[in-house]
């Protein structure tokens, strides 16, 4: 059982990934996105992860850097991810977006950097720009985010390296049952982002059920649940108290039929868009 927010899954390349980490989609750069990633690290968070489409890696860069100097930690200590957007999807110009967003973030290395879309005709050529980097050891490990099974097949059928983790979208309303699967039998690390369903899940009657026979927030039974099945998780939140709270998720576990209840809440719904029909 994972007991503790510092524990760790191993990758299929041996890199120790969190289990847990703070999400920073859709905050802007400025006080509030600084002083939220210094709280998670502060608390006990190891895992913070971005992108460049966020446009605030200058901002997780300063905070990581502070919150290194605050907590007497090293740079080895955190897990920093981010990923190359559409638009620099391409050899040479994802590449050249790695280190742009290392510069951004004041980094010399991420541990994991991930193809953000799987932008039909481009993906397979930046996936071999993300081998590149990952031989050269530049990045310490490689994977993709929003990939269907058939675009995982793909990149696997024309490269030399298998991806590490597929990011996607994933909460009761989502659960992504056959990714999981897949990604289990290929050694492929599954993590979720919205996991929180953006809070729309907060108020369901039965996930309140199974929050108050646990003594616990639904925000926590969904973690938990996560990583149950499995699953790295990283809810995004710039309050403090809810920092720790989704933090405060090792000392409880779900019984077998929690997780197939909360499991059966399932409606193939995203609040995303499908990563076979999106035109950005």
């Amino acid at each position: 059982m994972i007991q503790h927010l510092q524990d760790t899954t191993i990758l299929h390349n041996g890199v120790k990934m969190p289990w847990l980490g703070l999400g920073v989609f859709q905050v802007e750069e400025g006080a509030e996105l600084v002083q939220a990633v210094k709280a998670a690290i502060a608390h006990g968070y190891r895992s913070i992860d971005t992108a460049a489409i966020y446009q605030n890696e200058g901002g997780v860069g300063q905070a990581i850097r502070e919150a290194l100097d605050e907590n007497n930690l090293t740079r080895e200590e955190l897990f920093i991810t981010s990923k190359v957007w559409n638009a620099d999807l391409g050899y040479e110009s994802t590449l050249a977006a790695y280190e742009t967003s290392l510069a951004k973030l004041g980094l010399e290395y991420l541990d994991l950097y991930l193809i953000h879309w799987p932008k039909a005709g481009k993906y397979k050529e930046a996936w071999r720009a993300m081998e590149t980097l990952y031989k050269e050891g530049r990045v310490k490990a490689i994977g993709v985010s929003n990939f269907q099974i058939h675009h995982l097949e793909d990149v696997m059928n024309g490269g030399e390296i298998k991806p590490m983790v597929n990011q996607v979208e994933l909460h009761p309303h989502l659960i992504q049952q056959d990714l999981l699967d897949f990604c289990q039998e290929q050694g492929i690390q599954l993590e979720a982002w919205s996991p929180l369903m953006q809070g729309q899940l907060l108020e369901h009657p039965a996930l309140q059920s199974i929050a108050a026979k646990h003594s616990k927030s639904v925000a926590q039974v969904i973690l938990r649940w996560d990583l149950q099945r499995g699953i790295v998780t990283i809810p995004k939140s710039t309050k403090e108290h809810r920092i720790i709270e989704n933090a405060s998720v090792f000392d409880f576990e779900l019984s077998a039929e929690d997780v197939a209840q909360i499991s059966g809440l399932n409606q193939n719904k995203r609040i995303g868009p499908d990563p076979d029909n999106f035109d950005f």
